[in-house]
């Protein structure tokens, strides 16, 4: 039989970014932008916040309460990473038989002519995300990692190619770098 730990974790807040933690609600603020998440279901495990430090804290920790406090400390690790330095994934357009032009509208892109189809494909651009379309490429930035990396997979998602060769018909936007925007 197992025994029972007790966790303890302690996040450093940098000087420039403000942390604002309402019972089990956590807004992170920074030059970047504000980033708010809710973990409510984490019943199991105590967040508090003292001078620049959030403090983590479970007891009686089993396997199930342990993987939730780490991956709680992993979210809040990337929310300050998001608003001091913001993420950017990055999407190559490939195409080989048809011209594909992809274009924002407000929160959506539009992929259009997507292997001579008619009807544009779109993908839906989640929170406040900005997405910048050049030549032959896409870029995705912000400071939410989820939203950031949501929005660059449902762009992936839109151009997936169900009833062809994926060998010879290659045509779609593929992520190709993900990493920090500055």
């Amino acid at each position: 039989m197992a025994r029972a730990a007790r966790l303890r974790e302690e996040i450093p807040i940098p000087e420039f970014v403000s942390v604002e933690l309402e019972g089990r609600r956590l807004r992170v603020k920074g030059p970047k932008g504000v980033v708010e998440r809710d973990f409510g279901y984490a019943r199991g495990v105590l967040m508090s916040k003292r001078e620049q430090v959030i403090v983590l804290e479970a007891h009686f920790a089993d396997r199930r309460l342990k993987a939730q406090f780490y991956a709680i400390a992993s979210h809040i690790k990337n929310m300050i990473d998001g608003v001091t330095r913001g993420y950017r994934y990055k999407l190559k357009i490939v195409y080989s038989h048809f011209p594909v032009s992809v274009r924002t509208e407000g929160d959506r892109v539009v992929i259009e002519n997507f292997l001579g189809e008619r009807a544009p494909r779109v993908a839906k651009i989640v929170g406040d995300v900005k997405v910048t379309v050049t030549k032959t490429d896409v870029i995705v930035e912000g400071c939410d990692l989820e939203a950031v990396s949501q929005t660059a997979a449902n762009i992936e998602q839109a151009t997936k190619i169900k009833e062809f060769d994926r060998r010879v018909f290659v045509d779609g936007i593929y992520i190709y770098e993900r990493g920090y925007a500055d």
